[in-house]
Protein backbone atom coordinates (compact mmCIF):
# COMPACT_ATOMS: atom_id res chain seq x y z
CA UNK A 1 0.00 0.00 0.00
CA UNK A 2 2.70 2.49 -0.98
CA UNK A 3 -0.17 4.48 -2.54
CA UNK A 4 -0.98 5.73 0.97
CA UNK A 5 2.44 7.21 1.69
CA UNK A 6 2.76 10.99 1.60
CA UNK A 7 -0.07 13.48 1.27
CA UNK A 8 -3.66 12.52 0.60
CA UNK A 9 -6.31 15.22 0.56
CA UNK A 10 -9.93 14.92 1.68
CA UNK A 11 -11.63 16.72 -1.20
CA UNK A 12 -14.43 19.19 -0.60
CA UNK A 13 -17.59 19.09 -2.71
CA UNK A 14 -17.96 22.51 -4.38
CA UNK A 15 -21.45 24.02 -4.56
CA UNK A 16 -22.99 26.75 -6.71
CA UNK A 17 -24.97 29.68 -5.31
CA UNK A 18 -28.19 27.73 -5.94
CA UNK A 19 -26.88 24.83 -3.81
CA UNK A 20 -26.31 22.49 -6.75
CA UNK A 21 -23.00 20.64 -7.06
CA UNK A 22 -20.41 22.73 -8.91
CA UNK A 23 -18.86 20.13 -11.19
CA UNK A 24 -16.63 22.65 -12.96
CA UNK A 25 -15.24 23.69 -9.57
CA UNK A 26 -14.73 20.02 -8.70
CA UNK A 27 -12.77 19.52 -11.92
CA UNK A 28 -10.56 22.54 -11.14
CA UNK A 29 -10.03 21.23 -7.60
CA UNK A 30 -8.89 17.78 -8.75
CA UNK A 31 -6.49 19.21 -11.33
CA UNK A 32 -5.14 21.68 -8.77
CA UNK A 33 -4.16 18.77 -6.53
CA UNK A 34 -2.58 16.72 -9.30
CA UNK A 35 -0.67 19.69 -10.71
CA UNK A 36 0.83 20.51 -7.31
CA UNK A 37 2.23 17.21 -6.11
CA UNK A 38 -0.45 15.59 -3.94
CA UNK A 39 0.00 11.81 -3.68
CA UNK A 40 -3.60 10.59 -3.53
CA UNK A 41 -7.20 11.82 -3.33
CA UNK A 42 -9.89 10.93 -0.80
CA UNK A 43 -13.36 10.99 -2.32
CA UNK A 44 -16.47 11.66 -0.20
CA UNK A 45 -14.68 11.81 3.11
CA UNK A 46 -16.44 13.85 5.79
CA UNK A 47 -14.86 17.05 4.41
CA UNK A 48 -16.81 16.38 1.21
CA UNK A 49 -20.13 16.90 3.08
CA UNK A 50 -21.55 13.48 2.07
CA UNK A 51 -24.17 13.72 4.82
CA UNK A 52 -25.89 16.45 2.77
CA UNK A 53 -25.54 14.82 -0.66
CA UNK A 54 -28.21 12.66 -2.25
CA UNK A 55 -27.32 9.18 -3.43
CA UNK A 56 -27.45 10.44 -7.02
CA UNK A 57 -25.15 13.37 -6.24
CA UNK A 58 -22.64 11.06 -4.56
CA UNK A 59 -22.48 8.92 -7.69
CA UNK A 60 -22.05 12.03 -9.86
CA UNK A 61 -19.26 13.35 -7.63
CA UNK A 62 -17.47 9.99 -7.74
CA UNK A 63 -17.85 9.73 -11.51
CA UNK A 64 -16.55 13.27 -12.05
CA UNK A 65 -13.46 12.75 -9.91
CA UNK A 66 -12.70 9.38 -11.53
CA UNK A 67 -13.03 10.92 -15.01
CA UNK A 68 -10.93 14.01 -14.30
CA UNK A 69 -8.28 12.05 -12.42
CA UNK A 70 -8.03 9.61 -15.33
CA UNK A 71 -5.85 7.22 -13.38
CA UNK A 72 -3.21 9.81 -12.53
CA UNK A 73 -3.43 9.45 -8.74
CA UNK A 74 -4.67 6.67 -6.44
CA UNK A 75 -8.20 7.23 -5.14
CA UNK A 76 -9.58 6.36 -1.69
CA UNK A 77 -13.35 6.25 -1.13
CA UNK A 78 -15.04 7.28 2.10
CA UNK A 79 -17.70 4.79 3.20
CA UNK A 80 -18.71 5.00 6.83
CA UNK A 81 -21.55 5.64 9.22
CA UNK A 82 -23.21 4.69 12.46
CA UNK A 83 -25.43 1.94 11.05
CA UNK A 84 -23.16 -1.06 10.49
CA UNK A 85 -25.60 -2.91 8.23
CA UNK A 86 -25.99 0.12 5.96
CA UNK A 87 -22.21 0.57 5.70
CA UNK A 88 -21.73 -3.11 4.86
CA UNK A 89 -24.52 -2.95 2.27
CA UNK A 90 -23.00 0.13 0.63
CA UNK A 91 -19.63 -1.60 0.39
CA UNK A 92 -21.19 -4.72 -1.12
CA UNK A 93 -23.32 -2.85 -3.68
CA UNK A 94 -20.87 -0.14 -4.79
CA UNK A 95 -18.58 -0.25 -7.81
CA UNK A 96 -15.20 0.11 -6.12
CA UNK A 97 -13.05 -0.73 -9.13
CA UNK A 98 -11.56 2.79 -9.37
CA UNK A 99 -10.40 2.87 -5.74
CA UNK A 100 -7.39 1.45 -3.91
CA UNK A 101 -8.86 1.55 -0.38
CA UNK A 102 -11.88 2.42 1.78
CA UNK A 103 -11.67 5.07 4.50
CA UNK A 104 -14.28 4.34 7.18
CA UNK A 105 -14.99 6.62 10.11
CA UNK A 106 -15.62 5.22 13.57
CA UNK A 107 -19.37 5.22 14.38
CA UNK A 108 -20.59 8.62 15.52
CA UNK A 109 -23.42 9.67 17.88
CA UNK A 110 -24.18 6.10 19.08
CA UNK A 111 -21.05 6.17 21.30
CA UNK A 112 -20.44 2.39 21.18
CA UNK A 113 -18.08 0.62 23.55
CA UNK A 114 -14.64 -0.43 22.30
CA UNK A 115 -16.09 -3.90 21.70
CA UNK A 116 -18.87 -2.33 19.62
CA UNK A 117 -16.30 -0.42 17.55
CA UNK A 118 -14.31 -3.64 17.07
CA UNK A 119 -17.38 -5.59 15.90
CA UNK A 120 -18.38 -2.72 13.55
CA UNK A 121 -15.02 -2.84 11.78
CA UNK A 122 -14.92 -6.64 11.85
CA UNK A 123 -18.12 -6.59 9.79
CA UNK A 124 -16.65 -3.99 7.42
CA UNK A 125 -13.43 -5.97 7.01
CA UNK A 126 -15.33 -9.15 6.19
CA UNK A 127 -17.46 -7.32 3.60
CA UNK A 128 -14.75 -5.25 1.93
CA UNK A 129 -12.97 -6.33 -1.26
CA UNK A 130 -10.51 -3.46 -0.69
CA UNK A 131 -8.02 -2.58 2.03
CA UNK A 132 -9.64 -0.63 4.88
CA UNK A 133 -8.34 2.52 6.59
CA UNK A 134 -9.78 3.03 10.07
CA UNK A 135 -10.62 6.64 10.94
CA UNK A 136 -10.47 7.95 14.49
CA UNK A 137 -11.82 11.46 15.00
CA UNK A 138 -13.27 11.61 18.53
CA UNK A 139 -13.98 15.34 18.31
CA UNK A 140 -16.70 14.47 15.80
CA UNK A 141 -17.73 10.96 16.81
CA UNK A 142 -17.97 11.46 20.57
CA UNK A 143 -15.92 8.34 21.30
CA UNK A 144 -12.18 7.78 21.14
CA UNK A 145 -11.05 4.78 19.08
CA UNK A 146 -8.55 3.55 21.63
CA UNK A 147 -5.10 2.28 20.59
CA UNK A 148 -5.81 -1.18 22.02
CA UNK A 149 -8.85 -1.52 19.73
CA UNK A 150 -6.99 -0.20 16.68
CA UNK A 151 -4.12 -2.61 17.32
CA UNK A 152 -6.49 -5.52 17.91
CA UNK A 153 -8.12 -4.91 14.52
CA UNK A 154 -4.73 -4.42 12.85
CA UNK A 155 -3.58 -7.79 14.15
CA UNK A 156 -6.82 -9.67 13.47
CA UNK A 157 -7.63 -8.60 9.89
CA UNK A 158 -5.15 -8.52 7.02
CA UNK A 159 -7.19 -6.07 4.97
CA UNK A 160 -7.27 -3.47 7.77
CA UNK A 161 -4.07 -1.76 6.68
CA UNK A 162 -4.00 1.70 8.27
CA UNK A 163 -5.55 4.20 10.64
CA UNK A 164 -6.23 7.85 9.99
CA UNK A 165 -5.51 9.12 13.50
CA UNK A 166 -7.17 12.47 14.19
CA UNK A 167 -7.45 12.59 17.97
CA UNK A 168 -4.87 15.40 18.05
CA UNK A 169 -2.95 13.43 20.66
CA UNK A 170 0.71 12.81 19.82
CA UNK A 171 1.16 10.36 22.69
CA UNK A 172 -1.74 8.26 21.46
CA UNK A 173 -0.33 8.28 17.93
CA UNK A 174 3.08 7.24 19.25
CA UNK A 175 1.56 4.36 21.24
CA UNK A 176 -0.03 3.03 18.05
CA UNK A 177 3.22 3.43 16.09
CA UNK A 178 5.18 1.77 18.90
CA UNK A 179 3.02 -1.35 19.04
CA UNK A 180 1.58 -1.77 15.54
CA UNK A 181 2.31 -4.66 13.18
CA UNK A 182 5.24 -3.87 10.88
CA UNK A 183 3.12 -3.31 7.76
CA UNK A 184 0.29 -1.37 9.44
CA UNK A 185 0.32 2.33 8.58
CA UNK A 186 -0.42 5.32 10.80
CA UNK A 187 -1.70 8.31 8.83
CA UNK A 188 -2.22 11.68 10.45
CA UNK A 189 -5.73 13.10 10.29
CA UNK A 190 -4.69 16.29 12.08
CA UNK A 191 -2.97 18.87 9.87
CA UNK A 192 -1.26 20.69 12.71
CA UNK A 193 0.63 17.63 13.98
CA UNK A 194 1.00 15.79 10.68
CA UNK A 195 4.72 16.55 10.47
CA UNK A 196 5.50 15.43 14.05
CA UNK A 197 3.55 12.22 13.43
CA UNK A 198 5.55 11.52 10.26
CA UNK A 199 8.80 12.16 12.11
CA UNK A 200 7.63 9.74 14.83
CA UNK A 201 7.05 6.97 12.30
CA UNK A 202 3.79 7.77 10.50
CA UNK A 203 3.56 7.39 6.72
CA UNK A 204 1.83 10.66 5.88
CA UNK A 205 -1.44 12.52 6.19
CA UNK A 206 -4.98 12.76 4.90
CA UNK A 207 -5.24 16.52 4.93
CA UNK A 208 -7.73 19.35 4.68
CA UNK A 209 -5.31 22.29 4.31
CA UNK A 210 -3.34 20.21 1.82
CA UNK A 211 -5.90 20.87 -0.90
CA UNK A 212 -5.56 24.62 -0.41
CA UNK A 213 -1.74 24.66 -0.23
CA UNK A 214 -0.97 21.39 -2.04
CA UNK A 215 2.53 22.17 -3.29
CA UNK A 216 4.05 23.27 0.02
CA UNK A 217 2.09 20.93 2.25
CA UNK A 218 3.00 17.91 0.13
CA UNK A 219 6.63 19.04 0.09
CA UNK A 220 6.60 19.40 3.88
CA UNK A 221 5.36 15.84 4.36
CA UNK A 222 7.89 14.48 1.87
CA UNK A 223 10.69 16.34 3.66
CA UNK A 224 9.46 14.71 6.87
CA UNK A 225 9.49 11.24 5.31
CA UNK A 226 13.01 11.94 4.03
CA UNK A 227 14.03 13.15 7.53
CA UNK A 228 14.98 16.55 6.11
CA UNK A 229 13.82 18.22 9.31
CA UNK A 230 15.09 21.75 8.68
CA UNK A 231 13.27 22.15 5.38
CA UNK A 232 10.15 20.46 6.76
CA UNK A 233 10.04 22.82 9.74
CA UNK A 234 10.37 25.89 7.50
CA UNK A 235 7.20 24.89 5.69
CA UNK A 236 5.43 23.84 8.89
CA UNK A 237 5.82 27.30 10.39
CA UNK A 238 4.97 29.00 7.11
CA UNK A 239 1.68 27.07 6.86
CA UNK A 240 0.63 26.89 10.54
CA UNK A 241 -1.57 29.99 10.78
CA UNK A 242 -3.70 28.84 7.86
CA UNK A 243 -4.50 25.60 9.69
CA UNK A 244 -5.82 27.58 12.65
CA UNK A 245 -7.93 29.71 10.32
CA UNK A 246 -9.57 26.93 8.33
CA UNK A 247 -10.76 25.18 11.49
CA UNK A 248 -11.70 28.35 13.39
CA UNK A 249 -15.41 28.10 12.56
CA UNK A 250 -16.10 24.71 11.00
CA UNK A 251 -14.83 22.31 8.37
CA UNK A 252 -15.19 22.58 5.39
CA UNK A 253 -16.35 26.20 5.59
CA UNK A 254 -12.80 27.37 6.33
CA UNK A 255 -11.03 25.46 3.58
CA UNK A 256 -13.71 26.50 1.09
CA UNK A 257 -13.03 30.13 2.05
CA UNK A 258 -9.36 29.56 1.20
CA UNK A 259 -10.21 27.81 -2.07
CA UNK A 260 -12.57 30.67 -2.89
CA UNK A 261 -9.69 33.14 -2.48
CA UNK A 262 -7.60 30.98 -4.83
CA UNK A 263 -10.45 30.94 -7.41
CA UNK A 264 -10.59 27.15 -7.31
CA UNK A 265 -14.20 26.92 -6.13
CA UNK A 266 -16.80 28.99 -4.30
CA UNK A 267 -17.17 29.11 -0.52
CA UNK A 268 -20.73 27.73 -0.48
CA UNK A 269 -21.66 24.94 1.95
CA UNK A 270 -24.95 23.20 2.67
CA UNK A 271 -26.98 23.61 5.84
CA UNK A 272 -26.60 23.02 8.70
CA UNK A 273 -23.16 24.44 7.88
CA UNK A 274 -22.86 28.09 6.89
CA UNK A 275 -20.17 29.86 4.92
CA UNK A 276 -17.19 31.39 6.69
CA UNK A 277 -17.95 34.73 8.32
CA UNK A 278 -16.77 37.93 6.67
CA UNK A 279 -14.16 38.32 9.40
CA UNK A 280 -12.74 34.85 8.83
CA UNK A 281 -12.76 35.27 5.05
CA UNK A 282 -10.76 38.48 5.52
CA UNK A 283 -8.18 36.71 7.69
CA UNK A 284 -7.83 33.94 5.15
CA UNK A 285 -7.61 36.43 2.27
CA UNK A 286 -4.85 38.33 4.07
CA UNK A 287 -2.96 35.12 4.76
CA UNK A 288 -3.08 34.10 1.10
CA UNK A 289 -2.06 37.55 -0.11
CA UNK A 290 0.98 37.55 2.17
CA UNK A 291 1.88 33.88 1.77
Amino acid sequence: MKELFGTGVALVTPFNEDNTVDFQGLERLVNFQIDNGVNYLVVLGTTGEPATLTAEEKEQVKATIIKVNNGRLPLVIGIGGNNTMNVVNEIKTSDLSAFCAILSVSPYYNKPTQEGIYQHFKAISEASPLPVILYNVPGRTGRNFEPKTILRLANDFENIVAVKEAAGDMLQAMRIIQNKPADFMVISGDDMIALPMVLAGGVGVISVIGQGLPKDFSAMIQYGLDKNIDEANKLQYKIMDSIDYIFEECNPSGIKALLNKLNVCKNNVRLPLVAASFELQQKIDNFVENY
